[in-house]
C-alpha cells in the first residue's frame, strides 16, 4: 500500500501545529528577518500542500472507494475554506481602508508626503494601498520627534509600503481564518506580524541611523495604531535590542535552505514517489 497520502497527512498535520510553535518560540531567528519571513511562507505553502496533496494522492492512488470520497471532501473543505477566508479578509482589509483613506482626506492636512493628524497623541503609522496609499503623523509625533527621528519614522513606514508587507500579513491572516484553533495559525501571525517590523526597522536604519529610530521608538511606545494599517509603534523593547545586532550571514543562509528544504524535500521525497505509482 502506498504510504504518500499519510505521510502528506502527518507533515500536514506537523507545519500546522508544533513546527509553526517551535519557531515562534526561536526569537532568535529575528537577526535574519528576511530569511526568517521565507522560512515562515515556506513553513504555511508547505502546510497547505501538503494537506491538498494528501486527500488527492489517497483519491487518485487508492481507487473511488469511501476513504477517497472522504479525502476528497476533506480537501474540497480545506480549499473552500481558504476561498472564503481570502474573500473575506481582503475585502474586510480593503474596506477598512478605503473608509480610513476617506476619513484622513477630511481630518488631516498635508506636510509634504505625510498626512498630519491634528491630535497630541503620537501616532505613526501607513495605509497600503495599490494607488493611494498614506503615511500618517499626527501633531503630538511631530512636536515629540526631532527631525532625523521623524525622518527614521518616515522611512520605517515606507519601507513597510515598498515591500507590501501588507500582502504579507493578510496572507497569514486568511490562515488564521481559515483553520481550526489547534493549528498553530495565530502564532504564525503574531511572529510574521514582529518580523515585518523589524525588516521596516532595518531599512529605516540603512538609511538614518540606529539611534535615530531607537529614539523614535521610545517616543511613540504606547501609541495606537488603527485597524487595517502599519505602524512603527508597539512592542519596542526587543525590537530596540535589534537595531544593534551584528550581521549574521551564516544564519541568514541556513534559514533561506530550511525554507527552501521545507518545500522542496516533500516534494522530492514523498510526492515524487506518488507521481511514480501513477505511471
Amino acid at each position: 500500500m502506498n504510504q504518500t497520502p499519510w505521510l502528506l497527512a502527518v507533515l500536514a498535520v506537523l507545519l500546522a501545529g508544533p513546527v509553526p510553535a517551535l519557531l515562534a518560540r526561536a526569537t532568535w531567528l529575528r537577526r535574519t528577518p528576511a530569511a526568517t519571513m521565507l522560512l515562515w511562507q515556506g513553513v504555511a505553502l508547505a502546510a497547505v500542500l501538503s494537506a491538498l496533496g494528501a486527500g488527492l494522492s489517497l483519491a487518485t492512488l487508492q481507487g473511488w472507494g469511501t476513504p477517497a470520497v472522504l479525502a476528497l471532501v476533506v480537501t474540497s473543505v480545506v480549499v473552500v475554506r481558504l476561498g472564503m477566508s481570502g474573500h473575506r479578509v481582503g475585502t474586510s482589509l480593503r474596506a477598512l481602508r478605503r473608509h480610513h483613506r476617506e476619513q484622513l482626506d477630511l481630518l488631516t492636512r498635508r506636510r509634504g508626503r505625510l498626512s498630519v493628524l491634528e491630535t497630541e497623541q503620537p501616532l505613526a503609522y501607513c495605509v497600503p494601498s495599490l494607488k493611494s496609499s498614506r503615511v500618517v503623523v499626527s501633531q503630538g509625533a511631530l512636536d515629540r520627534l526631532a527631525p532625523e527621528e521623524l525622518a527614521a519614522v518616515v522611512a520605517h513606514e515606507h519601507a513597510h509600503l515598498r515591500a507590501r508587507h501588507d500582502l504579507v500579513l493578510e496572507a497569514f491572516s486568511v490562515l488564521h481564518r481559515a483553520f481550526p484553533r489547534w493549528v498553530s495559525s495565530a502564532s504564525a501571525l503574531r511572529e510574521v506580524r514582529t518580523l515585518v517590523e523589524v525588516l521596516a526597522d532595518r531599512r529605516a536604519v540603512r538609511e538614518v541611523g540606529a539611534q535615530p529610530l531607537a529614539r523614535a521608538l521610545v517616543g511613540l511606545a504606547g501609541g495606537a495604531t488603527p485597524a487595517a494599517t502599519l505602524g512603527a509603534a508597539g512592542d519596542v523593547v526587543d525590537r530596540i535590542d535589534l537595531l544593534q545586532a551584528s550581521a549574521r550571514p551564516l544564519q541568514a543562509v541556513l534559514v533561506t535552505l530550511a525554507a527552501v528544504g521545507v518545500v522542496v524535500l516533500p516534494t522530492t521525497f514523498v510526492v515524487a514517489p506518488w507521481l511514480a505509482g501513477l505511471r
